[in-house]
């Protein structure tokens, strides 16, 4: 699977999904780290790949609506940099149940520590 990691989602997130065979590609190697998100959701939907953010932006529907966007996962941290082991082991296990690149198609993936909340379009 192939990400587009948002300026916010630290090394060692990125660093575990490439452990595990997927491609992240850092905002940093495509984008001012100071981008608007207008322009940080463009590029992942430009590169076809799957954004993944700790920002709360991304989790709004209304603003982002998931129909509209290739997939969105959006790490629920919350200051708590200690639960970053148990939501990567959540979505790790869950980017392994699903696989294919179509199931994340409009799509917004809620990570928490204890569970994923997945929504969709209206």
């Amino acid at each position: 699977m192939q990400f587009f990691a948002d300026h916010c989602v630290p090394r060692s997130i990125g660093d575990t999904l490439e452990s595990e065979g997927h491609e992240v590609i850092r905002l940093s190697a495509r984008l001012r780290v100071d981008a608007e998100d207008s322009a940080v959701i463009e590029e992942a939907q430009k590169i076809g790949a799957i954004l993944l953010s700790l920002n709360g932006d991304f989790a709004d529907l209304l603003r982002y609506p998931p129909e509209e966007y290739g997939g969105i996962v959006a790490l629920q941290v919350r200051n708590r940099p200690e639960a970053i082991p148990s939501i990567m082991d959540r979505l790790l296990e869950y980017l392994g149940q699903h696989p294919d690149r179509s199931h994340y198609v409009g799509k917004l993936l809620l990570v928490e520590a204890h569970r994923i909340r997945v929504r969709s379009g209206t």
